[in-house]
C-alpha cells in the first residue's frame, strides 16, 4: 500500500512455465513467447523483463511454509484481526483473509485504479517487473482493492507476495509481502448510535484542507482516523508489546489522504512498520461505491519480522537452510523468541546409523545418543535429527537413522576433521551403549 518502501492451502510445487525464447534487446533476457502464471496465460513483449532471479523466487511461497517466520507473523496478525472485529453476536469474524490472488495483475489495477499518475517512477520498468504493456507483477497487495471492493467486499485483507525492483542489500529482495487492510463504513457504522440523535452526512462539497479531502465532513474524517490510528496502534502493541514507544509520521500516497505512517522505537532505532491513510473517494467511486467511505492500511511482513525476531538479513527469509528453518519450526504465532545468527560457513552433512540394544526403547536412546553426540561434537554440531526409525519385521529389532549437521562459527570445516569427530562418535556410541552399527 504503499510508494516508498510498501506500496501501499500449501507449500506451492512450481506454477508457472515458460515456452521458447524469442528474439529481445542486448539489454534484457530474452522473453518467452508465452509467460503461465497462476492460472494465466500471457504472450511477453518488449516490456518484458524478469529476471531469472525473479522468476526463481516465483517457485515458492514463504507464507504457506509452515516453519517459515513470514508465516509465522501473518497468522499473529491475521489472529489479532479476527479477535478484535467480530460481527454482531460475536460468531464470525468481519474481515475477509484473502491470500490466493493472482500475483500477475494488469496495470490498471496495479497503477490505474489507485490514482498512480501517469508520470510516475514507480510505473517505469526500472521500478516494476513488467510482463507486456498491459501487465506485470503486482508491485503491492494494493492492485487487488479494486476488484475486490467491486465484489462487494467491505472489510478484508490481502496478503501475498509482491514484487519490485529495488536495491540490493539486507532490507530488500526482489520479492517481499505484504499485508494489505480495508475497512468501508456506511454513516450508521461510523457514527453508531449518536446518528439517531444527531443526523450526520458522509459528504460535503468543500475545499481539501490538511486535515481531510474535500468530499469528507470534518466529522468523517476525524472518525476515520481515529478508528484507523486506535486499529493499528493496538496491532504494533500486540506485535511488539506495550513498553515500546510510537510516533505517527504524516505521508503521501496517491490513493490515501490524509496519509501517515506508524513507527516504532525498538532497540534503540525507530522502525517503520506500515503506511496508512484514509481512501481516496474517487478510488472508491471508481469501484462503484458511492455511500461509504474507509481507510486502508499496508505493512511489509520482513521489516516487522526482522525487528520481531532478530532476523539481520532479509534474505535468510529465502534461505532453505535447516539450521535458519528448524529455529522457527513448531513456534506458535503468537510466541515470543529470537533468531540466534548461524554461522556463515557451509554444513557438513554425515548419518550415523545402528541397531539399538536390546531392552532401549527409541526415546531412551535417543536422548542418550544425543548426548554424546554434543559432548564429543561440543560447538562443531549445528543440530542432530532422526531421519529413520524402522523395526524389522522378523527380529523385531529396532533401527534408528540420525541426521548430523556440522558447522564451526570459526571456520569451514575439512572432510578431514569431520570424519576424525564423526569416526570418535561412531566408536563411543558401540562402547558406551553396544549398538551395532549399520
Amino acid at each position: 500500500m504503499r510508494l516508498k518502501s510498501m506500496y501501499l492451502s500449501r507449500l506451492c510445487e512450481r506454477n508457472f512455465t515458460c515456452s521458447r525464447l524469442a528474439k529481445t534487446s542486448k539489454l534484457q533476457s530474452a522473453p518467452p513467447q508465452t509467460f503461465e502464471l497462476d492460472g494465466l496465460s500471457l504472450s511477453p513483449d518488449e516490456k518484458w523483463n524478469l529476471s531469472p532471479a525473479v522468476l526463481r523466487t516465483l517457485q515458492r511461497r514463504l507464507l504457506f511454509e509452515v516453519d517459515n517466520p513470514l508465516c509465522l507473523l501473518k497468522q499473529r496478525i491475521v489472529n489479532f484481526i479476527y479477535g478484535k472485529y467480530q460481527v454482531k453476536g460475536g460468531m464470525s469474524p468481519q474481515f475477509a483473509v484473502i491470500d490466493n490472488q493472482p500475483r500477475v495483475v494488469s496495470v490498471f489495477d496495479n497503477f490505474d485504479s489507485l490514482l498512480v499518475p501517469a508520470n510516475h517512477i514507480s510505473r517505469s520498468v526500472q521500478d516494476t517487473y513488467y510482463i507486456n504493456k498491459d501487465y506485470c507483477l503486482r508491485a503491492h497487495t494494493s492492485a487487488h482493492q479494486h476488484s475486490l471492493i467491486r465484489q462487494g467486499l467491505d472489510n478484508f485483507l490481502v496478503i501475498g507476495d509482491v514484487y519490485r525492483r529495488d536495491a540490493i542489500d539486507s532490507f530488500h529482495f526482489p520479492c517481499f509481502h505484504q499485508i494489505e487492510g480495508v475497512r468501508l463504513f456506511t454513516a450508521a457504522e461510523l457514527f453508531g448510535d449518536s446518528l439517531d440523535r444527531n443526523p450526520k452526512p458522509l459528504f460535503t462539497n468543500d475545499r481539501r484542507t490538511e486535515k481531510k479531502q474535500g468530499r469528507h465532513t470534518t466529522d468523517v474524517a476525524e472518525c476515520l482516523i481515529k478508528d484507523l490510528k486506535t486499529t493499528l496502534e493496538t496491532l504494533c502493541h500486540h506485535i511488539f508489546g506495550t513498553n515500546y514507544d510510537m510516533r505517527w509520521i504524516k505521508a503521501d500516497f496517491p490513493f490515501t489522504y490524509p496519509s501517515f505512517e506508524l513507527e516504532v522505537y525498538y532497540e534503540d532505532r525507530w522502525i517503520e512498520v506500515l503506511g496508512c491513510g484514509i481512501m481516496e473517494q474517487d478510488l472508491l467511486r471508481m469501484a462503484g461505491i458511492v455511500d461509504k467511505v474507509g481507510w486502508a492500511f499496508g505493512l511489509g511482513l520482513e521489516r516487522l519480522a526482522m525487528a520481531l525476531y532478530g532476523v539481520p538479513d532479509i534474505r535468510l527469509f529465502w534461505s532453505l537452510d535447516s539450521g535458519f528453518l528448524t529455529q522457527f519450526a513448531g513456534k506458535s504465532p503468537n510466541e515470543d523468541f529470537k533468531y540466534v545468527p548461524i554461522s556463515i560457513h557451509p554444513q557438513v552433512f554425515y548419518d550415523l546409523s545402528f541397531w539399538l540394544p536390546e531392552g532401549v526403547g527409541p526415546k531412551e536412546m535417543n536422548a542418550e545418543t544425543c548426548d554424546l553426540i554434543r559432548s564429543i561434537g561440543d560447538q562443531l554440531i549445528e543440530q542432530v535429527k532422526i531421519t529413520d526409525t524402522f523395526e524389522h519385521p522378523e527380529t523385531k529389532r529396532i533401527s534408528q537413522t540420525y541426521r548430523l549437521v556440522y558447522r564451526s562459527h570459526e571456520e569451514a570445516l575439512t572432510k578431514e576433521t569431520v570424519n576424525k569427530v564423526h569416526f570418535k562418535i561412531r566408536q563411543k556410541m558401540v562402547e558406551n551403549y553396544g549398538v551395532v552399527l549399520r
